[in-house]
């Protein structure tokens, strides 16, 4: 019986992430499983990039408009020009992907918006076809929003985080408390293939930030996913949720 969540148009759709973790490049694409179980897409990692933090030097500005640009050199040649040589293929799509742990929480426009200018200015009308998200705190947070997949890798007996776990302040922190031998790549990987994401999103008023990136991707593969990842009512990330209305299919 064909899932009433599905669209009767079918196409594949090519994924390429640029991420600003040592984790994330190595398995990332592992979270993206319930997208990928149709048949529909794939998620490859491009490239790994240092966080980016806003530009708030006045002489790197001023040495900027000195030479009239509005970007800097490391940003065009590894964001940009890794977006763009992807983009050039048909049914692709960019996605970059950073934490918002520490003091960057407060600083999430302002981040979001350098990465976003980026991309802006170097992808001209395959702009939109490029989207900046959050993993928050961190890729960690996400574990304990589905307490199994600690406990099948790491042998505790956690339950779910009752609250919502983008407000977890470390969570590579706690769970060295809980396990003091944790390896961010090692059980990392193990555990991000057992996370459930539709048990991630099933609460509404939780996990805006992964629930924005999700309803990102059901756009561009044009599959609208409602029901699985709670997109109708769940909350989104008000800074980068604006980029699903603004992608063309």
């Amino acid at each position: 019986m064909a899932n009433p969540d599905e669209s009767s148009a079918w196409r594949f759709v090519r994924f390429g992430l640029i991420v600003t973790g040592e984790g994330e490049e190595e398995f990332l694409p592992s979270l993206f499983r319930s997208l990928t179980e149709g048949g529909q897409c794939t998620f490859e990692v491009l490239r790994r990039i240092g966080q980016r933090s806003p530009i708030t030097s006045p002489k790197k500005k001023l040495r900027m408009i000195g030479r009239g640009q509005i970007i800097t050199d490391t940003d065009e040649e590894e964001i940009g020009l890794t977006a763009r040589r992807y983009l050039m293929r048909k049914d692709t799509y960019v996605i970059l992907v950073d934490d918002l742990e520490g003091d960057r929480l407060e600083q999430h426009a302002a981040v979001y918006q350098r990465y976003r200018q980026v991309l802006d200015t170097m992808l001209g009308p395959l702009q939109y076809r490029a989207s900046v998200h959050f993993l928050a705190n961190m890729l960690e947070a996400y574990y304990f929003a589905d307490a199994k997949a600690i406990n099948s890798v790491l042998g505790t007996v956690l339950t779910d985080h009752p609250a919502d776990v983008e407000t977890i302040g470390n969570p590579k922190a706690e769970l060295k408390k809980l396990f003091p031998d944790f390896h961010e790549i090692e059980h990392g990987k193990r555990i991000v293939a057992q996370l459930d994401v539709p048990h991630l999103l099933s609460r509404a008023d939780t996990c805006a930030s992964l629930r924005a990136l999700f309803a990102w991707c059901s756009r561009a593969i044009g599959v609208p996913f409602a029901e699985r990842y709670r997109l109708a009512d769940g909350i989104r990330h008000p800074v980068t949720s604006p980029q699903i209305e603004q992608l063309l299919p």
